[in-house]
């Protein structure tokens, strides 16, 4: 999280768990589970300390009883923090939070991009909605995105890697973010004429 801060990153997504992941081997996913409490009760108190924000978007409800209550207690614990915003998406499902959204927004009188995104939070079990993602890094070689915030990607500057996500650690993220500032982001606009 240090070499995030020292890029200047203020939110920090972190696609841990798709609800797709449910059906890899018992045991893995089993594992998973224990990784992710034992972060929560371990490691995420360190992070609170420095300054650190720390929340899961996704489905709660499928989570073990533990991991959930271990989520909650972080939340709690780290909420007025304001250095950097890390989010875990933790049986998370990005068509199923927009499916889940639109079907809200069918039932309200205002449909715009902003109310749409309000209820796009409350479908991730999100507190805030999360502001839109500049840069998505994906790990491992593969060249797709898994069901990950679709919404909030829709202006984001892609960047794959070989690199296995236990690996990626500050010289990855240095030169993902030396890549990131070469880019041109013109949101669909034609840049300005020099002169």
């Amino acid at each position: 999280m240090g070499a995030a801060l020292d890029h200047g990153i203020r939110v920090l997504t972190l696609f841990t768990f798709s609800t797709d992941n449910w059906g890899r081997p018992e045991s893995e996913v089993s594992e998973l589970m224990r990784t992710f409490e034992g972060f929560f009760r371990a490691d995420a108190p360190a992070l609170a300390a420095q300054g650190v924000r720390v929340t899961v978007t996704g489905r709660r409800d499928r989570l073990p009883d533990s991991l959930h209550a271990a989520i909650v207690k972080m939340e709690d614990a780290s909420a007025a923090q304001a250095e950097m915003h890390v989010r875990l998406a933790i049986d998370y499902s990005g068509r199923d939070a927009i499916l889940n959204a639109a079907r809200r927004l069918q039932q309200t009188d205002d449909d715009s991009a902003e109310s749409f995104t309000i209820l796009l939070a409350e479908a991730e079990h999100a507190e805030d909605p999360a502001p839109d993602v500049d840069l998505l890094i994906r790990t491992g070689g593969e060249q797709r995105l898994s069901n990950c915030p679709l919404w909030e990607i829709a202006y984001a500057e892609l960047y794959f890697t070989p690199c296995l996500w236990p690996d990626f650690g500050p010289a990855e993220l240095d030169a993902a973010m030396q890549e990131f500032h070469t880019r041109h982001r013109r949101f669909g606009r034609i840049p300005a004429a020099v002169s």
